[in-house]
């Protein structure tokens, strides 16, 4: 299972970048685990706002650092539930501009303030939280207040949201306000894009050539990065919808590894 290290690896101050996981959250935690475990082999400020589930996961790769203990006592490493963050700052069934900064932004201060650097690497799962529960224009809002917190700062931020990519909310209209949001959406696997290029022959038959040199033009300017694999998906979600089901169905049981496999 790739955990994309180099692309992890590169983001930088002010980035805000975005992970769709499904059923099996192994690559999300895998991914998260060394976006934030970087920042603490760096030195940086680290934040992690996760249920306990995915907290769980997430201490068990960032306990792999010498420097963890440490990092907790010192105050430069934070554990925050993020169902109980986020119903600090909610009020009439949205986000509250100045308690979300009294909330969140006094916590990322204060442990920007505790880094060896001055850096921090913050992960959130509150919007998957929110958008799970359906309260999408809610979990829009967040996202804009987010970026008005890393706005001239030194804090790059991670978040995760339930959405499967091969089902029906992974399409332009319900993803577009998400995907405006972040810089960068992160891959899933180089995987995706070959099981959607076998899938696409296998439906299709002899198009599917033609069809791929039109992916790009789906792309909206206001989109963050898209993966190629996810941008094939959207094309195919707007452009083929009579299709797509059949495809991605396809798709799906061609991207799963094998029981027992490495994925």
């Amino acid at each position: 299972m790739s955990s994309c290290p180099d692309f992890l690896d590169s983001i930088h101050s002010e980035e805000h970048v975005v992970q769709l996981y499904g059923a099996d959250d192994r690559l999300l935690t895998a991914n998260a685990g060394h976006f934030l475990s970087e920042g603490l082999k760096r030195g940086d400020g680290v934040l992690v706002i996760a249920t306990a589930e995915h907290r769980t996961s997430l201490t068990g790769h960032l306990r792999q650092d010498r420097t963890y203990s440490k990092a907790v006592l010192e105050g430069r490493l934070v554990f925050l539930d993020a169902e109980t963050t986020l119903g600090r700052f909610m009020a009439g069934g949205a986000p509250d501009p100045d308690l979300f900064q009294s909330v969140v932004g006094e916590v990322l201060s204060q442990v920007r303030s505790r880094a060896v650097h001055s850096e921090v690497r913050a992960y959130g799962e509150m919007v998957g939280l929110l958008w799970k529960a359906g309260a999408r224009a809610a979990a829009v809002r967040l996202e804009g207040l987010w970026n008005g917190l890393l706005r001239n700062t030194e804090v790059s931020l991670f978040c995760a949201y339930p959405i499967d990519v091969f089902g029906p909310d992974f399409q332009p209209e319900n993803v577009d306000p998400l995907l405006c949001s972040h810089t960068h959406l992160v891959p899933l696997n180089p995987a995706l894009e070959q099981a959607l290029h076998r899938a696409m022959e296998e439906v299709l038959g002899p198009r599917p050539e033609g069809i791929r040199n039109l992916t790009q033009a789906n792309h909206r300017p206001a989109w963050g990065q898209v993966p190629a694999g996810e941008a094939l998906i959207l094309w195919l979600r707007n452009s083929l919808p009579g299709s797509a089901d059949a495809i991605l169905a396809r798709a799906r049981e061609h991207y799963q590894p094998a029981p027992g496999a490495a994925s």
